[in-house]
């Protein structure tokens, strides 16, 4: 658990205060299982700094690891319940494992091959007045990350050259809620290099006429990647918007409602340009799938047209050397003798010309 009190500094406190700050807000954040154990302390702890608690199946919400993106509200506090992705043990991956290549490896992360398995759990916000209460899978690097920002420590990748003082506080536990969950949705935009990168390889390996593609079961891994992702964002769209619906009906100063309202529309304009990419990429695989076997069964066409035009061929001889193999006494040629360098003579004339009409008719060869 960290707990921050937010006015015009950040300072971290050491346990939980007694009352809420004369300024400012509280940024109480816990891992799931903390909440979990200690929700009788923070239960206390929120109705002595806000004058209530949060309702048995919101804290049933907050502690469901399953539950998809939505947004749910009281007369008091806001709950926002948003999935994230999770950390896979670098600072720029966002997977939790990488795809199986066309030979059946697993390649290197950093070369862009990270889309087999997309490991999310969500983020829940408790959202009151003056408090803040997020709760974080264990794992969660989102939290650390804002806490060293608001408090000015060194090496926030979240605003790189921040020093202490210089960082803007955010205004109210809403604003602060939007800032996160912004930057978790900047993270989902992050994968659109490694999205494209795999899936172009992918197209290249199905488009290959020398080799033959052999796992179909990375490719459907990614099918279903994109479908889980499509999922996800059409969830956090429908939560914003609702959340975007009842600023206009909450008792917030002018100004506050303006900056909450455009917040939430950008983070809303970055959620709808990671769905349109999606979109656009399962549109690209299935093409790409598409053609693999359109350019299939072209290149079957092409080896049964050359096996027929072969078997053409030998027809009209196969019927020459049945003609004179008849056990008949008197047969043209048959008692000469030049008769086999004759029959020889016509079945490879024969046996040329029909050979030179199927070539000239690309029967044997490509157009």
């Amino acid at each position: 658990m960290r707990i921050l009190e937010i006015g015009t500094q950040a300072r971290e406190l050491d346990a939980l205060p007694a009352a809420a700050p004369a300024s400012g807000f509280l940024w109480i954040s816990v891992a799931r299982r903390e909440f979990e154990v200690n929700q009788a302390q923070i239960q206390e702890a929120l109705q002595r700094l806000t004058g209530t608690a949060l309702l048995e199946f919101h804290v049933l919400d907050l502690l469901n690891n399953q539950l998809p993106s939505h947004y749910d509200f009281t007369s008091v506090y806001d709950v926002v319940v948003f999935r994230r992705l999770a950390a896979a043990g670098r600072e720029t991956a966002l997977l939790s494992g990488g795809l199986l290549n066309n030979e059946g490896q697993r390649p290197d992360t950093a070369n862009g091959s990270a889309l087999r398995h997309i490991d999310t759990s969500p983020v829940g916000f408790a959202v009151f007045d003056r408090v803040l209460l997020t709760v974080h899978p264990v794992d969660c690097a989102v939290r650390d990350r804002f806490a060293d920002r608001l408090l000015g420590r060194s090496g926030d990748p979240v605003a790189p050259g921040a020093r202490k003082g210089l960082v803007r506080m955010p205004s109210s536990p809403a604003e602060l809620m939007l800032r996160i969950v912004d930057h978790m949705v900047d993270g989902y935009l992050e994968l659109r290099r490694l999205l494209t990168s795999q899936l172009d390889r992918w197209q290249s390996d199905l488009l290959d006429e020398r080799g033959r593609f052999h796992n179909w079961q990375a490719l459907l891994d990614g099918r279903n990647t994109l479908h889980q992702l499509q999922e996800m964002c059409e969830d956090q769209r429908t939560a914003l918007a609702e959340w975007l619906q009842t600023l206009n009906e909450d008792d917030f100063d002018a100004v506050d409602r303006e900056m909450l309202q455009v917040r939430t529309r950008d983070t809303l304009e970055h959620v709808e340009r990671v769905l349109s990419h999606v979109q656009r990429l399962e549109q690209s695989l299935e093409s790409a799938i598409q053609m693999h076997y359109s350019a299939t069964a072209n290149r079957t066409n092409d080896v049964m047209r050359t096996l027929t035009a072969l078997t053409a061929v030998f027809l009209p001889l196969n019927l020459i050397t049945g003609f004179f193999g008849m056990n008949f006494e008197f047969i043209p040629l048959i008692h000469t003798q030049g008769g086999f360098w004759w029959a020889s003579l016509l079945m490879g004339l024969v046996g040329v010309v029909m050979v030179a009409v199927f070539w000239r008719k690309h029967y044997l060869r490509g157009r």
